[in-house]
């Protein structure tokens, strides 16, 4: 008979949460489920935990996960006592803020490349969320410190600037499952070298450092479209590394504004206005007006988030108004992301309405947002913009307009592969039942399209 050891560090941290076995077995299934997983823990599973017993699978994940967001800081298996010593996968890789990112960012590539499923199925970390508030680091040593490699100029920064615009480009066109081996090759051969070369000048170092941050950036959003949300976070930190490395004014507090959508868009709102408010400050007088838009809009999303809509409408209209202020001007090419500024501040100033409960604005920005990116290179963005503006049509009532505008969403989804594409799609499905269940036609007929597409016949 198998005599188990009982797990005193699991035990003392599920005291120290105060929490139920039947609520702890509760949290364990809600982490499971962002991952896409579907678990039946009970309380039953956290006393054999405790009594010595190894979770299966990812679920030992899943309960790090969970006490970490009880408890308000990272914990690993190790810490619960889980660790498997012949295991070689770190579970907090890429989830802190080193002394140099790309050390931090080459295991995960490896990973990555390798088809490691730890990475893919990670949850997203509330407490490694909080990290970019804090993080303090003087430039000055390690700018300082000896760098060896090819002597590196503005035509590698163009290049890689080319480079990942191309990807950026594919991955708005087709969707975040094309080309993302493609990208971690590239970043782990050819930009990681070209960032520890030796450079002309400072301003040539800040740049590729910027571009490298652009690019993990990009890889983080690839991992976001693809559902794999704690991925996505993990590069999101290290793109925000590499833009504090390089001090371009504006730059990190740019990834801070994509780490606070980020926690809004799964409902983790712990850290979003402190990561809005100092991505903002960060860039706010110092960087070009539409540029700056972008920070506003965000912190306008927080505020309404935070139950401010007065707060939140004076926020988003300050946004709209630096749009106009000083057209001419250029943008960094950090900040064009996801394309026109203009068509950022609509889509998420329709955000900001559908938070307070005004759907009619809502419906308006979200079309105003569809408009304004250029449907060929953008046919994701444009078609999540109209599936959210018919979202709002429908809860208005509108039936026939919010078929209208599905169907054209649907007409930009040919050939992209995105889990956020194919969700919206099933979501759409779902909100249609009841109409088709009434013999409505244009929900019928949409509903046949859908099933098409999801199919893909």
């Amino acid at each position: 008979m198998t005599t188990r050891t009982p797990n005193h560090q699991l035990r003392d941290l599920v005291a120290e949460s105060r929490l139920t076995y039947a609520a702890l077995a509760k949290a364990v299934r809600a982490v499971a489920a962002e991952c896409g997983v579907a678990l039946r823990t009970n309380k039953s599973a956290v006393e054999h935990w405790i009594a010595g017993t190894t979770p299966a699978g990812d679920t030992g994940r899943y309960l790090a996960v969970a006490l970490s967001r009880r408890l308000g800081r990272l914990l690993t298996l190790p810490d619960l006592g889980l660790a498997d010593e012949s295991s070689r996968e770190d579970d907090s890789i890429g989830l802190s803020l080193g002394a140099d990112p790309i050390e931090a960012l080459i295991p995960m590539w490896r990973f990555e490349l390798d088809r490691r499923h730890f990475l893919t199925t990670s949850a997203y970390s509330v407490a490694a969320a909080s990290l970019p508030l804090s993080y303090v680091r003087d430039i000055a040593d390690r700018t300082a410190a000896a760098r060896t490699g090819q002597t590196v100029g503005m035509a590698e920064v163009a290049a890689v600037r080319d480079m990942v615009r191309v990807f950026s480009e594919m991955d708005e066109r087709h969707g975040g499952q094309h080309g993302r081996s493609a990208l971690v090759q590239y970043l782990r051969d050819d930009v990681a070298p070209l960032c520890r070369g030796r450079f002309r000048t400072e301003e040539i170092r800040q740049h590729m450092l910027s571009a490298a941050s652009r690019g993990v950036h990009l890889l983080g959003w690839k991992s976001y479209d693809a559902g794999q949300q704690g991925l996505a976070q993990r590069y999101y930190l290290q793109s925000y590394a590499l833009a504090v490395e390089s001090g371009i004014t504006g730059h990190d507090g740019f990834v801070m504004r994509t780490m606070a959508m980020q926690g809004l868009k799964l409902h983790r709102p712990e850290h979003c206005q402190g990561l809005a408010e100092t991505g903002l400050n960060r860039a706010k007088g110092k960087v070009d007006a539409q540029t700056e838009s972008l920070f506003h809009v965000v912190h306008a999303h927080t505020l309404a988030k935070a139950g401010r809509p007065q707060a939140a409408l004076a926020e988003a209209g300050q946004a709209h108004a630096l749009l106009t202020a000083a057209p001419g001007d250029e943008v960094p090419f950090w900040a064009l992301a996801w394309g026109p500024p203009a068509a950022s501040v609509y889509s998420r100033t329709a955000k900001v309405y559908e938070t307070i409960g005004d759907h009619r604005a809502a419906a308006e920005q979200y079309a105003r947002a569809a408009a304004a990116r250029p449907a060929g290179t953008y046919a994701r963005i444009v078609a999540l913009d109209l599936v959210a503006g018919a979202e709002m049509q429908l809860k208005r009532g509108r039936i026939e307009q919010a078929c209208a505008t599905w169907n054209r969403a649907i007409d930009h989804m040919d050939g992209v592969r995105s889990a956020r594409t194919r969700k919206a799609v099933t979501s759409m499905r779902r909100d249609l039942a009841r109409f088709r269940a009434r013999g409505v036609r244009c929900a019928v007929e949409l509903d046949e399209r859908a099933t098409d597409l999801l199919t893909g016949t």
